[in-house]
């Protein structure tokens, strides 16, 4: 683990106000071979680079409501996995870097236009496969979403009287360098200036909170490795909570003021986190709660690592779902995006399973209300989980209800012991690190000990409705 740091003013000052661009003299590094661009995802072609894995991210960001400017200094700690004579770092284009420095050194860098999101830097000297490196990266400009396959928005997303920052599947690079793949994991600690009267939640533990004249800078750090679209800067006019579970988690919410309804969803809290807990194993990270945002023109949740976002006040089956990603997507994540089942499956799965506990229905219940839809329904049906065929499909109804109904009928087939023994024995097997659906599936059948081959094809990758 990093240490855990905290941004002084200096620092978090020198990302509002900006110098001239520097120009580095090295044009480039006299050994090695260029990082790949991309990492390898078919479904994100751009996103994620090679040839190094970050550890460690440090970031001072500041957002001016009003002017949607946003600016920072990323700070950005990694390993060569091969001699590099130049890599990339993922940032949108409406974001201009003014310096680049590479283990304090001046880079030569540049973001060419036609690769959309790319930071090519050229370092002054070769870095040595193995060895650590540390990026510092000044930027600023004004801040733009993107808009995904399926025609959502995510990334830096301007509100009212703020932003709602929500980064799955590709939009952390529209407010930090970084190297945007699930499978680069790294701890963080993050710290956003805001005018007075606003504040700003990120992920795991708040640090520090500083006032400097018009201005607030709230600090957090998360000491847990996790994946760049689970890392939030969500920031407005919030009512914040804090409290503990029953067994000993610290919790900490924020809520707009007009998402009042979101109060008594909120109390369930502390009862879901212990109940999965119980379930599925300890809660994997040291802090928990959620931010509610008014923010409906999104139109959607993330499960941003500890602290889960909401576009609006969310139902109790809502909050149940992003709670179990805490598990099933941010302690355990996809190792590409064609395994998003692995994350929204059972999630889904997971909160039929809560609805259970507090006497509503059981999980039985709705695999037969699932099955009650006819072949011909085919947002039930299609794309098959296991394979949801591209960005588009990946948040598919079909990825959440046939992907939960494959839980609760393995549940079925296998029984309760057999059943939870695969849930609970997945997560350390592949604590903070990444998975594919083929290795849940091979891990299912060993715990089973029996062969689910043609019960995963029927559920998982079939075109069409399971018929066994």
């Amino acid at each position: 683990m990093t240490p855990r740091r905290v941004v002084l003013l200096t620092a978090v000052l020198s990302a509002a106000a900006f110098v001239l661009p520097e120009t580095a003299a090295v044009a480039s590094a006299p050994h090695g071979t260029p990082g790949s661009v991309g990492s390898g995802d078919p479904y994100f072609p751009r996103q994620g680079n090679g040839g190094y894995d970050v550890s460690h991210y440090r970031l001072a960001v500041h957002y001016v409501p009003g002017t949607k400017r946003l600016s920072g200094v990323a700070h950005v700690t990694a390993r060569a996995t091969m001699t590099l004579s130049r890599f990339d770092l993922d940032l949108r284009g409406n974001l201009h870097v003014s310096s680049v420095r590479v283990n304090g050194h001046r880079a030569a860098y540049r973001q060419p236009k036609k690769l959309v999101q790319e930071l090519v830097i050229t370092p002054r000297h070769a870095l040595r496969a193995g060895r650590r490196f540390h990026v510092t990266v000044h930027y600023a400009g004004t801040a733009r979403p993107v808009t995904d396959p399926d025609g959502s928005l995510d990334g830096f997303i301007p509100t009212d009287d703020g932003a709602f920052v929500a980064s799955e599947p590709q939009g952390a690079p529209t407010w930090y360098p970084v190297n945007d793949t699930p499978r680069d994991k790294a701890t963080y600690a993050v710290s956003i200036t805001v005018p007075k009267g606003l504040t700003a939640v990120s992920n795991g533990a708040l640090t520090g909170r500083h006032a400097h004249g018009r201005l607030v800078t709230w600090s957090w750090a998360l000491h847990q490795r996790v994946s760049s679209y689970l890392v939030t800067a969500t920031l407005g006019r919030f009512a914040v909570s804090r409290g503990r579970t029953s067994s000993g988690v610290p919790y900490l919410t924020a809520v707009d003021p007009r998402e009042a309804a979101a109060k008594p969803v909120l109390k369930q809290l502390p009862a879901i986190v212990d109940y999965f807990s119980k379930v599925y194993g300890r809660y994997p990270f040291g802090q928990a709660g959620a931010i509610v945002d008014h923010a409906h023109k999104v139109g959607y949740a993330l499960e941003t690592a500890t602290r889960p976002l909401f576009d609006r006040a969310p139902d109790v089956a809502t909050l149940s779902h992003e709670l179990a990603h805490q598990w099933y997507g941010d302690d355990v994540t996809v190792a590409k995006w064609r395994d998003i089942w692995l994350n929204e499956g059972f999630a889904e799965f997971s909160s039929w399973l809560y609805t259970e506990h507090t006497g509503g229905q059981t999980t039985a219940q709705h695999l037969a209300t699932l099955l009650a839809n006819p072949a011909s329904d085919s947002d039930e049906w299609l794309p098959p989980p296991g394979n949801p065929g591209s960005g588009k499909g990946i948040f598919a109804d079909s990825v959440y209800d046939r992907g939960a109904g494959t839980l609760a009928a393995l549940r079925q087939l296998v029984g309760d012991r057999t059943f939870f023994a695969i849930m609970r024995g997945w997560l350390p097997a592949h604590r903070y690190g990444n998975a594919t659906v083929g290795q849940f599936t091979a891990f299912a059948q060993r715990v089973a000990h029996r062969n689910l081959t043609h019960f995963f094809y029927e559920w998982l990758y079939k075109n069409g409705k399971p018929t066994g």
